[in-house]
């Protein structure tokens, strides 16, 4: 996740936690003692019993607000605790930047007692309903395939888990990459842009293009007459899932 000492730089702006989705992922963890966050960031949705935060960019580390969780500079392929070291591991919308997931799962489990949670999503329901990479930014969608993994793969890796959908509220505050789902205009700005890897790492030659179909699109009013049904709805499901293990 070294990207993250580029890209990270406004995170804390762009990606503040939304309630619904930590309600989600909070439901999720249950009633377990103590949390380990994994690729923990600024360390949005981490409930108060968190124990530790596992990060391995300094600018990410440089963001969190006083009072957070204590955290610790380290990837999630080599995680510095012991064996069964809490009750819960969370790793949130984190995989798809681990160099080995493989190891990095293999290491959730190892220090959960209990749970692990991710947060991750499906990239064969994200290309087909999210008008953005659709429509727009295929090329953007071409990147993430090369680094999203399947989720039964992952479950599979996990040893079984459960999965439920997270649809996304049509005013989400959390700027992840399908967040303004229903506020086309957010991705026209380039800060909105760069708290979203998948919008930021392709770079922006090669989003340029769509960037400015989408712009003529809502100058013109065609995008709302191609997704007045979008404008109806308070929340959608674009893909995103929570994968829950219990060991």
């Amino acid at each position: 996740m070294a990207t993250y000492d580029t890209l990270g730089t406004t995170y804390a702006r762009t990606r503040r936690p939304d309630p619904r989705i930590a309600a989600r992922i909070h439901a999720a963890l249950g009633n377990v003692t103590d949390v380990i966050n994994v690729g923990a960031g600024t360390g949005s949705y981490e409930p108060a019993r968190t124990a530790l935060a596992v990060e391995p960019s300094k600018v990410m580390l440089a963001q969190r607000p006083p009072g957070s969780a204590p955290a610790v500079q380290a990837v999630a392929e080599h995680l510095p605790v012991r064996d069964d070291a809490a009750d819960a591991v969370m790793a949130l919308l984190t995989l798809h930047h681990w160099t080995d997931p493989a190891a990095g799962i293999a290491e959730l489990r190892r220090v959960a007692r209990r749970r692990v949670v991710v947060l991750t999503w499906d990239q064969r329901v994200f290309r087909e309903r999210f008008w953005l990479v659709r429509e727009y930014l295929p090329e953007a969608a071409a990147f993430d395939d090369t680094r999203a993994i399947p989720t039964d793969r992952l479950a599979e890796l996990l040893g079984g888990a459960r999965e439920e959908p997270v649809p996304v509220p049509h005013d989400c505050t959390d700027g992840f990459a399908a967040a303004y789902w229903r506020r086309p205009h957010a991705y026209l700005d380039a800060q909105v842009r760069a708290g979203v890897s998948l919008l930021s790492q392709p770079g922006e030659d090669a989003i340029a293009p769509g960037l400015a179909r989408l712009a003529d699109d809502l100058a013109t009013g065609r995008w709302h007459t191609r997704h007045a049904e979008l404008l109806t709805r308070d929340s959608f499901d674009v893909g995103y899932r929570l994968l829950v293990a219990d060991r």
